[in-house]
């Protein structure tokens, strides 16, 4: 749920330029007294220049030093000093462009010789000018911090939506899989056992009436064993949907996962063309847990999903690898069975699943499948 916002929040960008041009003018003008063209210029110069602060934060910040130099004016500087720390992370960056600011306001202008009591002043200006310079810095990189944690709660909220999701998924293909065993370990049995008996009936019996039924009971329940193995093998397919009976994912729809991820994510290379429906499924699983994983466990990283098969093609997998986080994750709930599971589905198909962090801080997670086993 979004937090409703603010009325100034709610402004549009080009409007609360305009007021901070305005204001910033109005700054200026009170500050125009005995000033030289030159100054003027700079003044006019560092004014305008706040229009496109948001584009570029430091050139229009150090536009309003030479105005800072020649006139005593304060909302331009600050203006562009809160917009540079709003938006850069460099907090050496910010401590630099804040002391240049409290030099160029308490350096005298024109710059010449001062008394010893005028240098003393100076340098008390410049303490004071140097601590005021603070309030647009901290108030910018609380901004800053207010709109990641935003950020960063829509990406927990999202996340927690699709732990449930796949939760309840999980719990659908356990019960399913349960049921499979249960109808291929009992019925299965039982209705062999009557079609052997049958056969044997049928065999055996003398009188025509007597063996036709008997071919009828057995050819009904090898029937009833093509329909026993098709339900079995629908109950087994993972739960991927709600709709129970849906087409499972393929290979088809690997490029749509990896574009639709939410992270920058690139797919490349190739499997071969005679993968079978379970092996793909296989690859389309391992693919989606692991950009899950990437956008939960790892902020702002880039991924590569690369498909992979051996030159003799006896075997084939897919390696999903992501670059180090550029933001710090926070504790996400989770059930930590999905990499389990990725094995449990390699083991199955005879193959093998590893994962593990990378030599730069990223993360790597590879699935390998003999193709024999298709």
């Amino acid at each position: 749920m979004t937090a409703p916002r603010t009325w100034w929040a709610r402004m549009p960008d080009r409007v609360v330029d305009a007021v901070v041009v305005v204001v910033a003018v109005v700054d200026v003008l009170l500050s125009l007294e005995d000033a030289g063209p030159v100054a003027q210029a700079m003044a006019a110069l560092a004014c305008a220049a706040l229009a496109v602060r948001r584009r570029f934060p430091l050139p229009v910040f150090l536009l309003t030093l030479p105005a800072s130099l020649m006139l005593d004016i304060v909302f331009a500087p600050f203006a562009a000093l809160f917009t540079l720390a709003e938006r850069s992370r460099d907090r050496r960056l910010l401590v630099v462009c804040a002391v240049a600011f409290a030099l160029a306001s308490a350096a005298p202008w024109p710059l010449d010789d001062l008394t010893s009591h005028e240098r003393t002043w100076t340098l008390v200006y410049f303490f004071y000018t140097l601590a005021t310079a603070a309030a647009p810095v901290l108030l910018g990189q609380l901004v800053q911090a207010r709109r990641d944690l935003a950020r960063r709660l829509v990406e927990i909220e999202e996340a927690r939506e699709h732990e449930r999701l796949l939760h309840s998924q999980a719990v659908l293909a356990r019960e399913r899989a349960q049921l499979a065993r249960e109808m291929h370990d009992v019925v299965s049995h039982q209705v062999s056992l009557i079609a052997v008996q049958a056969g044997a009936l049928q065999v055996a019996a003398s009188d025509p009436d007597f063996k036709e039924g008997a071919r009828t009971i057995r050819s009904l329940s090898v029937d009833t064993l093509d329909e026993l193995r098709h339900m079995v093998t629908l109950l087994r397919a993972s739960g991927g949907r709600t709709t129970e009976l849906t087409p499972q994912p393929t290979l088809a729809d690997l490029r749509k996962l990896v574009t639709t991820s939410g992270i920058e994510a690139e797919l490349t290379g190739e499997l071969p063309p005679e993968v079978s429906t379970t092996a793909q499924r296989a690859v389309y699983r391992t693919v989606q847990e692991a950009l899950t994983n990437v956008r939960k466990h790892a902020p702002g990283a880039s991924a590569t999903v690369r498909l992979w098969h051996t030159p003799d093609r006896a075997a084939f997998g897919v390696t999903v690898t992501n670059t180090p986080p550029t933001r710090p994750s926070l504790p996400l709930p989770g059930s930590h069975h999905g990499l389990i599971g990725l094995k449990e589905r390699a083991e199955l198909l005879g193959g093998t699943f590893d994962s593990g962090p990378t030599a730069d801080d990223g993360y790597e997670v590879s699935l390998r499948i003999p193709t024999r086993t298709d």
